[in-house]
């Protein structure tokens, strides 16, 4: 059975663990990005894209990860639980059909060690079922834990599977000698018992245990006649017995070795890799980890640009002033819609490039904008005029942009952010431009400046330090 719910858990539950220790800001930008990103490829961002996307960010590791390594402890315990199966099945079986010619192989006793074994497989798979843990020395011995997280929820399954591997080894290799030993000695077959059992009751008992196959294979349950004739006792042989007869019970024995032992075996061992891929899956869907990520995934961000959150910090005044002049450019990136409907003239003027970004726009438009405007630097670091809606707050989109733009573009080549009134002929607000001061701090200053768009009326700002 496949490993990928109990291994995709594992992953998740490990990455869980590791972004305990990252800002809830960065997991918010980049769980939102990655819904962003599935929603455009019109996919659903589940569990396992979230993994592979995290993982071709980050490249691939040289060491094996920790859902690796439990998997392949895992698979050395029920490497080891089917060897020592086989090997007991051999033995087993060898030890059941001894014969040396002086006595009769009892049915009765292949009988009672059916049904004990029937019972201890029983009992296994209740104890899974119950979440019982009889295993936990062994788990010692071998140097495996209890586990942490979900994963110790399932570990009386995983050992249930292991015994049940195990156990139908020990089926096959029994059956494997059974059918070898029928061929190449002369087994003799009898039943007896020290009760006072006649042989119509033993024949009604053999008939009940054979009714999964009498129809498959009539030769294979014993009729009355052949239970009469094949009795012995303890003293003797008794009366009428025919040597010829003793080794008619070998079909018999085949199909109650096949359907009580092998098939049963067979069957619990499939259920318990079914019910641990259900249980696997269960335990990912109820992980908190997955609630908080679905939360970051369907809730956009928003970037305030405060970088103070305790109430006994001053707030930040280094950047009240730090406007610059507005540089000369021939290329504009307007984002989320600014400067529509109409750019105003004093910067629509002598410019060779303007391209979109943000909002209605895809992230395969943004990667476009970039594209062309690197292709219009042509290798040459120049300054770039960026233009925003002064009363909108600086987003994580925008900063996710920037990011790209500063690997995509030539080295020394700066932003110059021009946050745009509602009123294109007049100068924001002094409140509405320190959040775009802050979040230029934060970007980058030798990247990124904030700048006042050009004016022809007098300015607010008429007088002040515009620069550094």
């Amino acid at each position: 059975m496949t490993e990928r719910p109990l291994r995709l858990l594992l992953d998740f539950d490990h990455q869980a663990q590791r972004d305990r220790s990252q800002p809830p800001a960065f997991l918010h930008r980049r769980d939102r990005k990655f819904a962003l990103l599935c929603r455009e490829q019109g996919v659903v961002p589940d569990a396992a894209r979230w993994l592979s996307h995290l993982q071709r960010l980050s490249g691939p590791e040289a060491a094996p990860t920790p859902a690796e390594q439990t998997l392949s402890s895992w698979r050395r315990i029920t490497g080891g639980f089917a060897a020592a199966g086989a090997i007991t099945g051999i033995l087993t079986m060898s030890g059941l059909l001894f014969y040396e010619g002086g006595q009769r192989i009892n049915i009765t006793v292949l009988l009672a060690f059916v049904l004990l074994h029937l019972a201890l497989a029983l009992a296994t798979t209740v104890q899974a079922m119950a979440g019982w843990q009889p295993w936990r020395r062994l788990l010692r011995r071998v140097g495996k834990t209890a586990g942490e997280g979900a994963f110790r929820q399932l570990q009386p399954l995983l050992m249930a599977r292991a015994a049940h591997l195990g156990g139908l080894c020990f089926a096959l290799t029994g059956l494997a000698t059974l059918l070898t030993l029928v061929v190449i000695q002369d087994l003799a077959f009898g039943w007896s018992t020290t009760l006072d059992t006649a042989a119509t009751g033993y024949h009604r008992l053999i008939r009940a245990i054979a009714a999964p196959w009498a129809w498959l294979w009539p030769a294979a349950v014993p009729d009355l006649a052949l239970v009469e004739a094949t009795r012995f006792f303890r003293a003797g042989e008794g009366n009428g017995i025919q040597p010829g007869l003793w080794g008619q019970w070998w079909p018999f024995v085949t199909m109650l070795w096949s359907a009580w032992v092998v098939l049963p075996r067979l069957l619990l061992w499939l259920l318990m890799s079914r019910q641990l891929q259900r249980r696997a899956r269960d335990l990912l869907t109820s992980h908190p980890a997955m609630h908080a990520l679905r939360y970051r995934m369907e809730t956009a961000t928003l970037e305030t640009g405060n970088a103070h959150n305790d109430a006994h910090d001053l707030p930040d005044t280094r950047t009240r002033s730090n406007l610059l002049p507005l540089p000369d450019s021939d290329v504009l990136l307007c984002w989320a819609g600014a400067g529509e409907p109409e750019l105003p003239d004093a910067l629509r003027a002598g410019k060779g490039l303007v391209v979109r970004a943000g909002g209605r726009s895809s992230l395969a438009g943004d990667e476009e904008a970039l594209r062309a405007i690197e292709a219009q630097l042509n290798g040459r670091a120049d300054a770039i005029i960026l233009l925003v809606r002064s009363w909108e707050p600086p987003t994580g989109e925008l900063e996710d942009l920037l990011e790209s733009a500063r690997r995509i573009w030539p080295d020394g080549t700066s932003v110059a952010l021009v946050p745009l009134a509602a009123d294109a002929h007049r100068e924001p607000a002094p409140h509405q431009i320190q959040p775009w001061l802050r979040f230029a701090e934060k970007i980058g200053g030798d990247f990124l400046r904030v700048s006042l768009p050009p004016m022809s009326e007098p300015s607010p700002y008429a007088g002040k330090d515009r620069a550094l």
